[in-house]
């Protein structure tokens, strides 16, 4: 069985009329130096069994950044599937009020340097931004670019 995650897209209107989105770059060693096609959604993994995608996308946007969930009303982007088989569900949702920068949210704990023994604490997102579309078209996850389309889509924004 494949596994699922669920996450939210804000975005923004610009001076201009276009949109921004705010999304996120996984923290840990394996990321440090990766840019491009690295950032993604702020999205997490959840049990179906025990929790709905709408709830979970709002729980894990507050754990990956520690920010509080944005208030307004959410835009279902539908599913997709990332190369991992991974079902990602994502709801966009408009707001202003997101700070760009470091993010301080839930961390793991690896091996690094590999095979060293020794454990290291790590963020699962190191920072965050408000990005335009062509930005973020060339940071996001491969397959996750498809959500930007949709986004646009339905604010009724040209690409």
């Amino acid at each position: 069985m494949p596994k699922t995650s669920a996450g939210l897209l804000p975005y923004r209107f610009a001076v201009d009329g276009s949109l921004e989105v705010f999304i996120v770059h996984p923290g840990g060693p394996f990321w440090a130096k990766k840019d491009e096609h690295a950032w993604s959604v702020a999205k997490g993994e959840y049990e179906p069994a025990s929790e709905s995608p709408e709830a979970a996308a709002e729980r894990e946007f507050t754990e990956e950044t520690g920010i509080p969930t944005p208030e307004g009303v959410r835009t279902d982007l539908g599913e997709i599937r990332q190369s991992s088989g991974k079902r990602v569900r994502v709801w966009a949702v408009e707001t202003e009020d997101l700070p760009d920068g470091v993010v301080i949210g839930n961390t793991f704990e690896m091996e690094w340097p590999p095979r060293s023994g020794t454990t290291e604490l790590f963020p699962e997102v190191d920072r965050a931004a408000w990005m335009t579309i062509p930005e973020a078209r060339v940071r996001l996850v491969v397959a996750q670019v498809v959500l930007l389309d949709r986004l646009l889509a339905r604010r009724g924004v040209e690409h």
